[in-house]
């Protein structure tokens, strides 16, 4: 499996310059690429190549590996907005964002993000220092920190690209580590995961991990944010954009943190863990106007992922069941109702009176349908007579 390492960065006032410096080369070269593409409808690489390898090198100042590397750069980069547009990700062909993004040539800023293989960068793990290519030539000890898990991570799994960002005036490497797999054992049970937004997931066990505290931090930030938009400032722009990044590693922080003791658990009880399917509920669900904000931000996808690659990761069974009636369904009769549930906080079974917390029901109700998915799933198919 994949995973991604990012290393901070501590260059010299000198070497953030030259590394500044390389990274604007770098995306004017690769702006200019993707201008060539659009133009001449070139979708492969090797032909883009052809067309621009030579100016590459000569107008933008790049070596031999770096331009490559900058055309594999566009290719990908065309290859995203064909994948976007197919899935819809920007509306129909006829909505204002789809037309502009097929209507001219991809364009990258000045300081994007800059991959480097192992021709272009390499690392010393003894001295925490890395040497890479820049246009002036190749720079060598340049410090980086990490803690002790990410080195040796680094150490033992490091294979492939290696991405150059600079983000809020600190420069970053983010590595690119294959780590093996470990083979998934047969569980002996299994937990089920209701995710919500007043409780952002809940447990058949009955551990609730509360979203409070995310809740009161995200209105905080909504009301920072709209004084800042008052005032209608560049400077009250860039601070939005600082809050809004510092609003999302707050809470991919928060699911890291639940989804590590969920999987933890599960893997010390010999246990699976199961999940909901929510794809596509933002478009099924219709809301008053004062709640679109709260279920727009609720980031229940991520928490699944995370919950996904730290199973894979540990070798922990992971599922995803059918999430119809899973709060409104008796896991004791199998009586599902809506008035089962008449209240966010209570299921209380009309038929045979079971009643308890109403996302701790719905996890029971989730780990119940991931036994008998699981069971089918490992059902051995008869051999033909």
């Amino acid at each position: 499996m994949k995973l991604v390492v990012r290393v901070k960065l501590l260059p010299t006032p000198g070497q953030a310059s030259v590394l500044e410096a390389t990274l604007r080369a770098c995306n004017r070269a690769a702006t200019y690429a993707a201008q060539v593409a659009f133009t001449k409808k070139l979708t492969d690489r090797n032909g883009l190549q052809k067309e621009v390898y030579a100016d590459l090198k000569a107008t933008f100042g790049l070596s031999a590996q770096p331009a490559v590397r900058a055309v594999k750069k566009v290719v990908d980069a065309y290859a995203a907005l064909k994948a976007g547009l197919r899935a819809g990700k920007l509306g129909a062909p006829t909505s204002r964002r789809y037309r502009k993004a097929v209507s001219a040539a991809i364009a990258f800023r000045a300081q994007a993000a800059q991959p480097f293989d192992d021709r272009c960068l390499s690392w010393q793990y003894d001295a925490r220092t890395v040497s890479i290519w820049t246009v002036d030539g190749r720079m060598k000890g340049v410090r980086f920190v990490c803690s002790p898990d990410q080195m040796k991570t680094l150490v033992e799994y490091r294979k492939g690209e290696s991405d150059l960002v600079f983000r809020n005036g600190k420069w970053y490497l983010v590595a690119t580590c294959e780590l093996p797999e470990p083979e998934v054992y047969e569980p002996v049970d299994w937990i089920g995961v209701d995710r919500g937004i007043v409780n952002l997931a809940t447990t058949s066990d009955g551990t609730n991990y509360q979203g409070r505290r995310l809740g009161r931090y995200r209105r905080w930030q909504a009301h920072k944010r709209a004084e800042l938009q008052r005032k209608q400032t560049r400077s009250a722009t860039r601070r939005l954009a600082r809050r809004a990044q510092k609003e999302h590693r707050h809470a991919t922080h928060v699911n890291h943190r639940i989804s590590k003791g969920i999987v933890s658990v599960a893997q010390r009880t010999g246990r699976g863990i199961a999940v909901e399917q929510l794809g596509g509920i933002r478009e099924r669900v219709r809301l008053r106007r004062d709640q679109r904000a709260t279920l727009s931000s609720w980031s229940f996808h991520q928490l699944g992922q995370h919950l996904a690659y730290k199973a894979k990761k540990a070798g922990v069974p992971f599922v995803e069941v059918d999430a119809r009636h899973t709060s409104q369904r008796c896991p004791r009769c199998g009586h599902t109702e809506r008035a089962n549930r008449s209240e966010r906080d209570h299921f209380r079974c009309r038929r045979c009176g079971l009643a308890g917390p109403a996302d701790v029901v719905a996890g029971v109700n989730v780990r119940n349908r991931a036994r008998s998915a699981w069971a089918f799933v490992t059902m051995p198919v008869p051999s033909p007579a």
